[in-house]
């Protein structure tokens, strides 16, 4: 449960306007370097919202694709996605999108007060400080408008980006702007030019693994798949080498045929306990200050500890994908019974059973501490862009693969990729990797027709899997690969926001 943190922090109405009487007295705007702290503070606890990397925006974008199947009897949470009956009025599509709005006007905030605060200093180390945490709310407020981009918004193509729309950009905290959709290009601009501030203000030396705290190095993997979602390969290539080649060594695969005890392998390790060499930034979260409960629709032990509920099981073509020398199965699935009427036995989702700490000293499961950025990703980001740039190197795509799967398997692993095979089996390593990680509904779009000749996916139905949504299918073209604008804002006086073709 997230505590509440500082008074800075702005509720809003329409997702885009202040509500009257919320905005900040210019006397009690930041002024100190303590006020500046409080504000940052206040920005990294709404990080942890349940509607964020800690729930809706990473397990929805999974739900909704074909990486799992609903079980007959499960309490409907997210029925709407795995259906595909997504409406503007759905209520997460608005809290994502409500959510990722505040931290922006949180950003700007600090942003629109940051430079009388320097100003003010005296003290070397303070203004060094300073400069750290305006590279981190940077980087934040370019992370938040990706997200946007990502879920509300069509895939990125260069030749028709300019004519596509983007999102809002809110760029002041306290001038009024147009409540207007930027172009597409002028979107990614945006976050291309806050990532860019934030590369000069951070610094390097400061990069470590497991950070609970925004780095250069998460603006760096930032950079990288942004540019991967912008089909910049040479950016993608270059900012994704800077994580792997890192001058320092921050950051290095965690292994999973390399054991941290006797019985669990550094890749165990990661996600029990939520620290790991390859992770570049995770949500700190502590046993009275945490989001919500990524394993719960996979588990939902709690209800009574003893059986397990899943609302949701892996599919069987997923669990199909790893082969028996690939450790990531042990880590990610187990199988149990589970305590429906139709004594559903199947390998269920454990990756996120909860941190071990918190469930042995607070009795709190399912709650883990997301993980935005992997080192994992950035391999296969690059292997992607190198495949894909002007003229393909598919030998040094092969060889990032293989380092990534030679990392997980007890033995073997290596890859070779082709002109033929490569989008395949980079999809595969993608989806055995980044599992319910939020990545596949987006990995689908930015492919389109690209992957399976466009015919999209479809699902077939397994034991015991809802019979509603379990024959579908869907085709690249399928208009709710684009989230629809929430209906609010559409209507709020003086909107100019124009809906999605997911609208209609």
């Amino acid at each position: 449960m997230m505590l509440a943190v500082v008074a800075t922090l702005i509720t809003m109405a329409s997702c885009l306007e202040k509500e009257p009487g919320s905005a900040i007295p210019e006397a009690e705007a930041m002024q100190t370097f303590e006020d500046a702290e409080q504000t940052v503070t206040g920005i990294y606890a709404l990080l942890k919202s349940s509607s964020l990397f800690s729930g809706y925006l990473t397990l929805l974008p999974d739900i909704q694709a074909d990486l799992v199947y609903a079980v007959d009897g499960y309490t409907n949470v997210y029925g709407t996605f795995w259906q595909w009956d997504i409406r503007p009025t759905n209520a997460e599509i608005e809290s994502v999108y409500a959510g990722l709005y505040s931290i922006i006007s949180n950003c700007n905030f600090f942003l629109e007060r940051i430079d009388k605060v320097v100003a003010s200093q005296t003290d070397d180390e303070r203004i060094t400080s300073l400069e750290q945490y305006t590279g981190e709310v940077y980087t934040i407020r370019a992370l938040a408008y990706s997200e946007l981009l990502k879920n509300y918004c069509k895939a990125y193509d260069p030749a028709t980006a300019k004519q596509e729309l983007g999102m809002v950009l809110r760029k002041k905290y306290s001038e009024k702007e147009p409540a207007r959709r930027a172009s597409l290009y002028d979107s990614y601009q945006f976050v291309l030019e806050d990532l860019a501030r934030a590369e000069e203000l951070l610094d390097e030396d400061n990069d470590e693994y497991s950070a609970a705290f925004i780095t250069k190095g998460v603006a760096h993997a930032l950079h990288a798949r942004v540019a991967l979602n912008m089909q910049d390969w040479e950016a993608a290539i270059n900012y994704s080498s800077k994580l792997i080649d890192h001058k320092s060594k921050a950051y290095a695969l965690s292994p999973a045929n390399s054991y941290y005890t006797s019985n669990m392998t550094y890749y165990d390790y990661m996600w029990q306990y939520d620290v790991g060499t390859e992770i570049i930034w995770r949500l700190g979260f502590t046993t009275t200050s945490y989001g919500g409960a990524l394993g719960q629709v996979f588990l939902n032990f709690n209800n009574d500890f003893m059986y397990y509920y899943p609302d949701y099981v892996p599919a069987q073509w997923v669990l199909n994908l790893y082969s028996s020398s690939d450790m990531r199965y042990s880590s990610y699935f187990a199988d149990f019974a589970t305590g429906y009427d139709h004594n559903l036995t199947w390998p269920l989702l454990v990756k996120y059973y909860g941190n071990q700490d918190f469930i042995n000293t607070a009795l709190i499961y399912h709650v883990s501490m997301p993980k935005p950025f992997r080192l994992a990703e950035q391999y296969l980001i690059r292997a992607e862009a190198y495949c894909r740039q002007e003229n393909p190197n598919y030998a040094l795509a092969s060889k990032d693969l293989s380092t990534l799967r030679e990392s997980r398997f007890a033995s073997g692993g290596s890859v070779s990729l082709t002109a033929d095979n490569y989008i395949q089996m980079i999809s595969d390593e993608r989806v055995r990797e980044l599992y319910m990680e939020g990545f596949r509904l987006n990995d689908l779009k930015r492919w389109g027709k690209l992957y399976n000749n466009g015919e999209g996916f479809e699902r077939t139905p397994q034991s015991n899997s809802l019979e509603e949504g379990s024959s579908l299918k869907i085709k690249a073209d399928n208009p709710l690969f684009v989230w629809p604008i929430p209906q609010h804002e559409i209507e709020a006086p003086g909107s100019e926001v124009e809906p999605n073709e997911s609208n209609k």
